[in-house]
């Protein structure tokens, strides 16, 4: 199962890194192409289209992804109850990211938040407009009825950034360039919430004359590491996650970890 906030849009293949159809024929995937990449998504209507699979008692993987969509699956972390308002979303699309920030601020003058990501400014705003501050108080859990195991993979600092590196400069040899394109030309806005993920935005900016071709990929690098660190930060602080480093040694290691577990 995958909890990611990009890879549930089809025809968006190449910067969300979905597995590759050779794998996808061996291993039934869930959580993948849910939506157009024209349409709005969010954590509510993820958990209600995977939870099911989970209801039904199988032992599921769930790989993330979005932090967010995994605590909302693990941990039943809810926001609100508020549900997405479509006319407010277009109001608010029509904002620069500096505005929404600000208007955010008037809403909770504390607010604690990643003031550079839209998806979650707008979001944000939805919510303290129909409940009010602070957030925090927005956020509650109630815990789902299966249980998780959580494991997580690291790599040596040096390492994890020649990979962020390698794997940009793949998805610009894939035609990350054109697969943007084509969904601008077929009616994807370019401040959509589907082209707003690192590679995608990249790919706009470049498409749109800000961003070079000589600039391109060290932006996308530099983004792809700071979003690393990002979430990175997010994980640490769970201490139920028992960490390996990442390896051909990784995967006995996390099945002998399960087994015991699991007992």
């Amino acid at each position: 199962m995958v909890a990611d906030s990009r890879q549930v849009y089809r025809r968006l293949e190449i910067a969300t890194n979905k597995p590759p159809p050779e794998d996808r024929a061996r291993v039934r995937y869930h959580g993948l192409d849910l939506a157009g990449p024209e349409a709005g998504f969010n954590v509510h209507l993820y958990v209600a289209a995977v939870a099911p699979v989970l209801r039904s008692g199988r032992r599921v993987i769930v790989e993330g992804g979005t932090n967010l969509y995994v605590d909302a699956l693990m941990d039943g972390l809810t926001l609100g109850g508020v549900p997405p308002q479509p006319a407010r979303r277009a109001e608010l699309a029509r904002l620069s990211t500096a505005e929404l920030g600000t208007l955010a601020r008037e809403l909770e003058p504390g607010l604690e938040l990643d003031f550079s990501n839209r998806v979650r400014l707008e979001r944000a705003i939805e919510l303290l407009e129909a409940a009010g501050p602070p957030l925090a108080r927005l956020r509650a859990r109630t815990p789902p009825p299966w249980k998780a195991i959580r494991v997580g993979l690291e790599l040596p600092p040096e390492e994890l950034a020649e990979r962020i590196r390698e794997r940009s400069r793949r998805q610009l040899e894939l035609g990350l360039v054109e697969e943007t394109r084509a969904a601008l030309e077929s009616g994807v806005p370019a401040g959509s919430q589907a082209l707003s993920g690192t590679g995608y935005a990249e790919a706009v900016a470049f498409l749109q004359g800000r961003v070079t071709d000589a600039e391109l990929l060290p932006l996308m690098v530099r983004n792809n590491r700071r979003l690393a660190k990002r979430q990175l930060t997010w994980l640490r602080r769970d201490a139920r996650i028992r960490w390996f480093r990442a390896g051909p040694e990784a995967l006995p290691a996390i099945l002998n970890y399960l087994e015991g577990t699991l007992i």
